[in-house]
């Protein structure tokens, strides 16, 4: 992988939960995909992944994430 990739996908990590995690969105765009798509590719062949694989943002959660975003828009 070249060096401009990494650091265009080490942008798409966050921590929450005390874990490392990509947005659906970000990881479509990865794969060249729409979030719906990868989303039911996911729901499709939930038996593929593991159970910790996904789970939903709280509003809580989210409302940081997107703070998160002006934030780092901002500089």
């Amino acid at each position: 992988m070249n060096e401009p990739l990494i650091s265009q996908i080490e942008k798409m990590i966050y921590n929450i939960r005390g874990m490392r995690v990509m947005l659906d969105s970000d990881l479509a765009k990865l794969y060249g995909v729409e979030t719906r798509t990868l989303n039911q590719a996911i729901k499709r062949n939930s038996k593929r992944f593991p159970q910790d694989f996904m789970f939903r943002l709280s509003f809580q959660e989210l409302t940081v994430l997107r703070s998160q975003f002006v934030i780092s828009s901002s500089h």
